[in-house]
């Protein structure tokens, strides 16, 4: 059984795209294939969203700023959301924590 670590990430921390990744547009969805993993992934528009945001370093705050003005989403919501698939891709090591912690 896999025992995720809470709160490995926080509004401060700086994340960016692991390289190895194929990214494709499926009818306005992003999907991704990860070399290293050899799985694929349905980030969804929305994700898609993220990735393209998290090509290089940004801050988590900086990022969820982003999106609650492109979608005009409800603050709590997207940053419970938001954390929670970041951690997902941290898991997966699609992307990594720059901030050193």
């Amino acid at each position: 059984m896999k025992i995720l670590s809470a709160n490995r990430l926080s509004m401060e921390t700086i994340i960016v795209q692991n390289p190895g990744n194929i990214i494709s547009d499926m009818d306005g969805e992003t999907v991704m294939m990860s070399i290293d993993n050899g799985k694929y992934y349905n980030l969804g528009v929305i994700g898609g969203y993220i990735w393209g945001n998290i090509e290089e370093p940004i801050s988590i705050k900086s990022l969820i700023s982003k999106i609650i003005n492109e979608f005009n989403v409800e603050a709590s919501e997207c940053k419970k959301d938001v954390l929670a698939f970041l951690e997902q891709l941290l898991d997966e090591k699609i992307i990594r924590n720059e901030t050193g912690i």
